[in-house]
């Protein structure tokens, strides 16, 4: 019997990549997704589309409404996406809370699925300054997961799985052809139209084509006209 895991699907290529991945390590998979407002929504039909394509067992994509709190130029239209290039530092494009809520999601249905592994498509190489992208961000929820659940309390710990966490941009794109994901169908742009093109400006869409420029494979992102 395959062992069952819960997979954060974003739409995007690194959670779709992901998503493959733990499909070809013979875990069975239940996709979810998170309408939490934000304003790129048009990825959430680009999770629906790579569930089905990538075998997920099931796909629940669960609504929560973030732009309750706002905060992030993801979930607040007065806040605008920065579009001038990559900066260090954490930037507005940061949600709140974002990967720790998603990951309490996730380990919910972990518990009633009785699966074993949650998967995440954290990536700390190329990230743009979160700090709910760091390895040890996610050692310490894995932690704090294995102390508040039930399972774990009955010998059934959950663990948190990012494969991608130390992968350059370049390197995740090869992976996804390898793994036989539609790439072009993925959606990583922040500020996408409303057919998925992206903005190519966004933090998201620099470091993705800079990923496929890196990779030495041509870039089959659909971009708005320039």
């Amino acid at each position: 019997m395959a062992v069952r895991a819960v997979v954060l699907l974003s739409g995007g290529l690194d959670s779709a990549t992901t998503l493959a991945w733990a499909r070809r390590e013979g875990f069975e998979c239940y996709a979810l997704s998170v309408d939490y407002g934000q304003r790129h929504g048009v990825e959430l039909a680009a999770a629906r589309r790579l569930a089905a394509a990538l075998g997920a067992r099931d796909h629940k994509i669960f609504k929560l409404d973030l732009t309750l709190f706002g905060g992030s130029a993801l979930t607040d239209d007065a806040i605008d996406v920065p579009t001038a290039g990559v900066k260090t530092g954490i930037p507005v494009t940061y949600v709140p809370a974002r990967n720790t809520i998603l990951l309490a999601l996730a380990l919910g249905w972990a518990e009633v699925l009785g699966a074993r592994h949650v998967f995440i498509g954290a990536n700390a190489i190329d990230f743009s300054g979160y700090p709910d992208c760091r390895p040890e961000y996610l050692r310490a929820f894995e932690a704090m997961a294995n102390l508040a659940t039930r399972a774990a309390v009955e010998g059934r710990g959950i663990g948190i799985r990012a494969p991608l966490i130390d992968l350059a941009k370049a390197r995740i794109v090869q992976l996804a052809l390898e793994l036989g994901v539609d790439v072009a169908g993925t959606v990583s742009c922040y500020q996408p139209d409303e057919m998925g093109r992206a903005c190519g400006v966004c933090d998201a869409c620099r470091i993705r084509r800079d990923g496929f420029e890196k990779s030495g494979i041509p870039d089959v992102t659909r971009y708005r006209a320039q």
